[in-house]
């Protein structure tokens, strides 16, 4: 026996779409309040230190730290969140960069320049975003999480300095280890120099960012063999 589905009657489409623009609604509020938390959680971390636990956080942003674990999971998951964040405004800045640079050498030094600059500006929440600090008692589980979290930030930072090279060496065969194994090794370099010089207190001998990210930018292009020529006989 064949049984016919009733057609929907308005009534039915009503509710449904009512139930559809709530959710709408619902989905919309909860992303609001989450770029809200990030911005208070970073604000916090800027003035409190890299740090802080999520009780500290959320007693600065005004809400409670049950709320933080609803929407980030745990600090893992915040970190996540705010290096996202801070990763996205370095893109923008690397990208409206890159369009004025005239060389490959130039993009890789607005790169390094946004990256100085990124943590130069705050070095508190530079290194809530780029190593697992905790705060308060983490489960193993979290550790490996917020290590994955991080792990990500410079992975997506080591594409971006490979854009550069990339478009150099497009048509040059022959260099797929350049590509595949060079802008890992790049990353290591900025960060590593980038954090030393982060960490070095003011000094005549301490370069400037601008100095600095042009240094890290030419051992990127040429190494120290320039520094290492024997200097010219008088």
């Amino acid at each position: 026996m064949n049984i016919l589905k009733a057609a929907p009657s308005a009534a039915d489409s009503t509710v449904r779409a009512a139930v559809d623009g709530r959710a709408s609604r619902w989905q919309s509020h909860r992303e609001e309040r989450r770029r809200e938390l990030i911005k208070a959680a970073r604000k916090a971390v800027h003035a409190l230190g890299s740090e802080a636990s999520m009780e500290d956080i959320a007693a600065a942003a005004g809400t409670s730290k049950s709320v933080f674990y609803r929407y980030f999971g745990d600090k893992a998951g915040l970190q996540q969140a705010v290096g996202e964040v801070v990763l996205s405004q370095m893109q923008r800045r690397i990208q409206e960069a890159a369009q004025s640079a005239q060389s490959p050498r130039e993009g890789l030094y607005a790169m390094v320049s946004a990256y100085l600059q990124m943590a130069e500006t705050s070095p508190n929440v530079y290194t809530f975003v780029t190593r697992y600090a905790p705060g308060e008692p983490e489960s193993h589980n979290g550790a490996i999480a917020a290590a994955g979290a991080l792990g990500h930030f410079f992975d997506s930072i080591s594409d971006m300095i490979a854009m550069p090279m990339r478009q150099q060496l497009r048509a040059a065969p022959g260099k797929e280890a350049v590509i595949g194994f060079w802008p890992n090794a790049a990353i290591g370099l900025v960060r590593n120099a980038g954090e030393q010089w982060l960490a070095s207190p003011d000094s005549a001998a301490k370069p400037g960012q601008e100095a600095m990210a042009r240094q890290i930018t030419d051992w990127l292009c040429f190494g120290i063999a320039p520094e290492l020529q024997e200097p010219p006989v008088p």
